[in-house]
């Protein structure tokens, strides 16, 4: 009996030992090109099928192409499923969207996503970002907690809560975008750059709320990016600390009329003044008014503007080299 048992835990062992030998010393045995098309000409027609067929720590980066379609599903594309590429075949017309919002049934806030990212080293671009619930209150189309996050040439559209930037140590980019919403549609912990976007206010209320964790030396970064407004907007706010240390910045940005004099929101809280950071520099357009805003926020000066550069922002130490956000 004893040499049975012996004989089963030696089968067993080298089974094992093949299986994680063959997937290493094997990469190739292994899918990293899905398609999803709506029409069937792909691999599968829903994102959530092909997210679930990707190998978890995957040995090589995984791309995914996205053919022209509205895909009406709630996404998540899990921790353990890292280096993923999402390439849509077109901005306008690769549209992901979902209609969830907080108190639909159970559903709160940081569950009512559309979509979930949560694996680190993730791409995605020419891609609809959707949450179609309407003004109903806080409805999320982009959950992003992965680090060293990229989306080029996304659009982002909702309404309270557009975009939540999750991950109190995720570092986050954001080029050549469209973001738009009403309240607080910008918010959360994460360190995040968003460079050369448009942004767009449906109603009177605020465009960021950040968390910034305490002692982080940047939270939201807003650089070169337009800001507009929807017709029914008469006073915007370009920010309001969601905590204490709250951070958002914006340098070079061009600001409508519509931007509320003093420019940013304590939030109700006198206290919040101590220790939020929100911050200006050479804005354009008819918004700017250095001299209006609220004392306690910042006009930078030249020298601790050239802080702010994407890559003294977003450069840490990275698998993917010291310039993770140019991949």
């Amino acid at each position: 009996m004893l040499r049975a048992n012996i004989y089963k835990i030696v089968c067993l062992f080298l089974f094992i030992s093949n299986n994680i030998f063959s997937q290493t010393a094997n990469p190739d045995k292994y899918k990293y090109v899905f398609t999803v098309a709506k029409d069937g000409n792909g691999d599968y027609t829903t994102i959530q099928d092909a997210i679930d067929a990707m190998r978890v720590f995957s040995l090589a980066p995984i791309t995914l192409y996205i053919k022209d379609g509205v895909y009406n599903e709630k996404i998540e594309l899990s921790a353990n499923k890292t280096d993923i590429r999402f390439i849509g075949e077109s901005v306008d017309k690769t549209i992901i969207t979902f209609d969830d919002y907080s108190g639909k049934g159970k559903l709160q806030t940081f569950n009512s996503y559309t979509t979930k990212i949560s694996g680190n080293r993730f791409v995605a671009e020419n891609i609809s970002f959707v949450n179609s619930a309407g003004p109903v209150g806080q409805a999320v189309a982009l959950y992003v907690d992965a680090d060293e996050a990229v989306f080029r040439n996304c659009k982002f559209l909702g309404n309270q809560d557009t975009v939540y930037l999750g991950g109190e140590n995720s570092k986050q980019y954001f080029v050549n975008c469209h973001i738009e919403g009403t309240t607080d549609f910008i918010f959360g912990p994460a360190t995040a750059v968003f460079q050369n976007c448009e942004i767009l206010c449906k109603s009177n209320s605020y465009i960021t709320a950040p968390n910034t964790t305490k002692g982080k030396e940047f939270g939201f970064v807003f650089l070169d990016c337009k800001v507009t407004v929807g017709n029914e907007v008469t006073k915007e706010y370009l920010g309001r600390p969601w905590r204490a240390w709250a951070k958002s910045v914006f340098i070079r940005c061009h600001l409508p009329q519509q931007i509320a004099p003093e420019g940013w929101d304590n939030w109700s809280n006198v206290e919040n003044e101590r220790t939020a950071y929100f911050a200006e520099y050479q804005s354009k357009g008819l918004g700017k008014n250095p001299e209006g805003r609220v004392k306690w926020s910042h006009q930078l000066k030249k020298s601790e503007a050239k802080r702010y550069t994407v890559k003294n922002i977003l450069s840490p130490k990275s698998k993917r080299g010291t310039e993770w956000y140019l991949k």
